[in-house]
């Protein structure tokens, strides 16, 4: 408790202060908590060297100092101070522009928080997974969060926390272009801000006001809000505040027609940009110089500060970020859903169990021996038929994760070891156009059609004797040839394969038909060796591994739409049922992502060939 006194004295005494003298006292309390062998102040001094080395956006060793703390904290059982540092970490993996990972963290740190009860934490955390959101474009999403966020701290005796959501809040609707909403939420953040005499939030008030004038016309009150924020932020030394403040006064002065003015202050902009390594900073202010250079008639100049722009605003909401955005955002939902199923069968069983005991202490319910001698023989029955049930039960979920012959040898074992298993054949599928149609459906329809799609896999994967490895967002992965070997694996996988493909395509063709949404699905398959076995210890999971999984993976991204893509190894295992039971179409020597040149042949039923 003394050390984190202490730590909270240094951070708001000294730490955005006085930086030196911060690492000063930082300096020395680790020295006295590792001479006295003090854990919870090494974690303080740790994290409050972590917290200045993110302030000098020396982003690299405060997550190296990030990831110390969360091993530190693990092994001492701190979940309180792990779901602080995630969050932490999360806000720098957003200024480098790391959008995905940002979301991870924040809601690995939500879980924590929501564990532990901590409504401050929550809210918190919400509004910085809105802001992840808002960057992505789910204005909804963004919203929600907010919203969410903003009941719980109304609750709550903390107008600092306050009016940083009413900020975020602000901003989405800014974004969603509902001025009228945006500025009262600002205006109530400014005004608890001067009530409790913050600067900075001051600062971030004004910038967010003066935005809403600019987007309404109204450049004179745009322009009076942004100097009376820079004056400030120059006052203050808020570097982050500096550049947002120059990049709008620029476009002010661009939208007035002083280009060669907006130019100097956008250059102001993007100079502490970059020195502060802020991405989203950086994109803004050569996008203004872009727009003004236009203005001015300099195309060599416009040109360069328009490729900069599309160059960082594509490493920020590129395909692939999207795509990860929406799997963790499904993935979490689905984390919520299967917690709250949990919860409600822990209930149950809860209600069952009072039951017993209600039972096990009923006195004097009939008289004599032989009633005694029935009762206990009645309760005996009921409770062995329960045991029996719940045993069952057990049994079932047990099975739906993991291949029966794992399971019983996790069941008599306690554990259950990997095994190198020679040759099998893995199955991956990936859906085209998925991050179109998530754009397109909402969250729920997006995983009612998942859902659908990869039930209908599960049942395929059934009926040829494959084992389901997992789903990854919207990739579906499975194998032929174990936990038992076998020698149809490859045969097995490809049947599978082909109804998985024709599944999709007839759904594709009811869509089309109604105008709606569809997936197209490519699917990979390649043979070789793997690790199997068992990884986690609360959740269970069936997992392969090795350089045939990543290979397996390849043949799908190299693969075409409505295509099964086959490896050289799986071909040659599968070759003499050519024209009895395939066809093969040899692709030659196709690039594969980390593999370099590799042969690939695209598969389809022989009866196909003779329909076309």
């Amino acid at each position: 408790m003394r050390a984190r006194a202490f730590e909270r004295y240094i951070f708001d005494g000294h730490l955005f202060k006085d930086r030196d003298t911060a690492l000063v006292l930082v300096d020395e309390l680790m020295a006295f908590s590792e001479d006295r062998k003090l854990l919870d102040g090494q974690i303080s001094a740790l994290n409050l060297r972590a917290i200045a080395a993110a302030i000098a956006n020396d982003h690299a060793q405060a997550l190296e100092l990030n990831e110390q703390i969360i091993a530190m904290a693990t092994a001492k059982g701190d979940q309180e101070r792990v779901a602080d540092v995630l969050g932490n970490m999360g806000i720098i993996y957003r200024k480098q522009g790391d959008l995905p990972r940002a979301l991870d963290h924040y809601q690995r740190s939500l879980a924590l928080k929501e564990a532990q009860g901590d409504q401050r934490g929550i809210a918190t955390t919400l509004t910085n997974m809105a802001v992840i959101h808002r960057d992505m474009g789910d204005m909804d999403k963004a919203l929600a969060d907010n919203l969410h966020s903003l009941a719980i701290v109304e609750e709550l005796d903390d107008p600092r926390l306050l009016a940083g959501v009413l900020s975020s809040t602000g901003n989405v609707y800014f974004k969603m272009q509902d001025y009228r909403h945006a500025l009262e939420y600002h205006e109530r953040c400014l005004g608890i801000y001067e009530r409790s005499g913050d600067q900075r939030g001051i600062s971030m008030c004004l910038v967010n006001i003066g935005n809403v004038y600019y987007e309404q016309g109204d450049l004179e009150q745009a322009l009076d809000f942004q100097q009376r924020a820079l004056d400030l932020q120059g006052r203050i030394g808020d570097r982050m505040g500096i550049t947002k403040s120059y990049n709008q006064i620029g476009r002010i002065r661009l939208a007035q027609g002083e280009a060669r003015q907006a130019v100097i202050d956008c250059h102001k902009g993007l100079e502490v940009a970059v020195e502060l390594g802020s991405i989203h900073d950086r994109a803004h202010n050569c996008d203004c110089l872009y727009e003004a250079y236009k203005a001015v008639g300099d195309a060599g100049n416009a040109l360069l500060y328009h490729e900069r722009t599309q160059q960082l605003r594509d490493s920020l909401f590129n395909e692939e970020n999207t795509k990860r955005i929406t799997q963790l955002t499904m993935q979490y939902e689905f984390d919520k859903k299967e917690a709250a199923t949990k919860a409600e069968q822990e209930r149950k069983d809860s209600i069952a169990a009072e039951e017993l005991r209600r039972q096990k202490v009923v006195r004097n319910g009939f008289m004599g021996g032989f009633a005694l001698v029935a009762l206990f023989a009645g309760v005996f029955l009921v409770q062995r038929n329960r045991i029996s049930r719940a045993r069952e039960r057990s049994d079932e979920l047990l099975l739906n994760i993991l291949p029966e012959e794992v399971a019983e040898e996790l069941k008599a074992r306690g554990e259950a070891e990997a095994k190198l298993i020679d040759e099998v054949t893995v199955l991956f599928t990936d859906f085209k156009g998925f991050t179109a149609m998530s754009e397109k459906l909402s969250p729920k329809e997006l995983v009612k059609d998942l859902h659908e799609c990869f039930s209908a896999f599960d049942r395929i994967c059934e009926d040829h004797g494959l084992e389901k490895i997992k789903t990854i967002g919207d990739a579906y992965m499975a194998a032929g040839g174990l936990p038992t070997p076998n020698t149809t694996h490859a045969t097995d996988v490809i049947r599978a394969a082909l109804e998985m493909r024709d599944f999709i395509a007839a759904g594709k063709q009811h869509n089309l038909e109604r105008g709606h949404p569809y997936f197209e699905i490519r699917i990979g398959v390649h043979t070789g060796p793997v690790v199997a076995g068992i990884v986690g210890v609360k959740k269970f999971s069936y997992d392969i591994w090795g350089d045939t999984v990543n290979t397996a993976s390849r043949m799908e991204s190299s693969g075409e739409p409505g295509q099964v893509n086959i490896s050289e190894a799986t071909y040659a295992l599968v070759r003499e049922q050519a024209g009895r039971l395939f066809d093969f179409t040899p692709r030659g020597k196709v690039q594969a992502k980390g593999k370099g040149e590799m042969e690939m042949y695209f598969v389809q039923r022989s009866s196909e060939r003779a329909e076309a």
